[in-house]
């Protein structure tokens, strides 16, 4: 605890020398990257107010326990206090720890069948379809970048943009492999089947964030095709980019206008792009340890869904839920609640 006041000592004196600055004539970058900094620390230091005020009314309390008047009503609301106060100190230090930039934005989800065959495009087909009445759920819009279907129904490949507050914060953890087992409706001896799933959860980039110079991409223009000659272009709409330095490859062919098959392909290309800057940053910050979550790579399995016994388990958390209706009916919470909260308990512990 005594560390702890220490820390808050110091954010409290680290504000009143902004405000100090920021009164003593600062003017132009300095000004502004001051008022930014005071903006930030300014709600953190009306919770150790609070945290200190809490303090100073347990130690009241402590000093009535020894009047026997007054020895109930103390003791109450020193139960009180010692409840209220590791809960304060854990929000500040919550509130203090490094931001992910990337949480308030808006993100690119990308699924494809891996393992499994057909079953593995039908999955993905439900696992896209959960993704999207989550975002229904949670006041988000999902607009369809890209979907292709397999002769089956399945999905070969499914991308979406999710808009919204802090869609990237509540879907960072779904990156990875997930995994079914289940009975096909095609098996006929009843046995079940195990095929894997590939998500990605790619923050949204925009322009200033990634520098793309037009010499660095190949760009390449064909006809659209479509599922038994259906919805084919007769003229050149599908544009494949390819980003030449970094190898990332971008193919769009769902719209039937060329520019915006290109716009919709160049979104994604710089979502990969920021997302590999991103994870080179996160690597080099966390040579020392690695996230109890996991790292968020796409070849790492994360969550099986289990049908015959009703279940969903998170590998990383060792959270079972027995809800798997619910799951696929979008209700991820329970899941994004707690790997946020096993997130925050690492790095508080990795912050000493």
């Amino acid at each position: 605890m005594l560390d702890l006041a220490g820390k808050f000592d110091r954010i409290v004196l680290r504000a009143e020398e902004l405000r100090h600055d920021l009164s003593s004539g600062l003017t132009g970058e300095a000004f502004s990257r001051a008022s930014r900094e005071l903006s930030e620390l300014e709600p953190v230091v009306a919770r150790i107010e609070e945290w200190r005020a809490a303090g100073t009314e347990a130690a009241g309390a402590e000093q009535l326990l020894a009047d026997p008047e007054m020895r109930e009503m103390a003791e109450a609301e020193l139960r009180d206090l010692r409840e209220r106060l590791p809960k304060l100190a854990r929000e500040i230090q919550l509130a203090l720890l490094p931001r992910d930039e990337a949480d308030e934005r808006s993100a690119i989800l990308e699924i494809r069948p891996a393992a499994g065959g057909d079953e593995a495009g039908l999955f993905a087909a439900e696992l896209f379809a959960a993704y999207q009445k989550y975002a229904g759920l949670r006041g988000w819009r999902f607009e369809l970048m890209d979907y292709g279907e397999t002769e089956l129904g399945g999905l070969k490949e499914g991308i979406a943009e999710i808009t919204g507050r802090n869609v990237f914060a509540r879907l960072k953890y779904e990156s990875g492999v997930h995994r079914v087992q289940r009975v096909p409706t095609t098996e006929t001896q009843g046995r079940i089947h195990t095929s894997t799933v590939t998500v990605a959860v790619l923050p949204e980039a925009e322009e200033v964030d990634v520098q793309v110079n037009e010499s660095d991409l190949r760009i390449d223009v064909y006809r659209a095709s479509g599922a038994g000659g259906q919805h084919v272009n007769k003229t050149e709409s599908a544009v494949r980019i390819t980003h030449l330095p970094t190898g990332i490859v971008v193919a769009m062919q769902e719209e039937r206008s060329q520019h915006k098959n290109r716009a919709k392909a160049m979104k994604i290309l710089r979502a990969r792009m920021y997302e590999v800057q991103r994870a080179d940053l996160h690597a080099t910050r966390s040579a020392d340890r690695k996230s109890q979550v996991g790292t968020g790579d796409r070849s790492e399995r994360i969550r099986t869904y289990n049908f015959p016994q009703g279940r969903v388990s998170d590998h990383r958390i060792n959270l079972t839920s027995h809800k798997i209706d619910r799951v696929m009916a979008g209700e991820f919470d329970e899941f994004v609640d707690a790997l946020t909260e096993e997130d925050q308990a690492a790095r508080l512990a990795a912050d000493g």
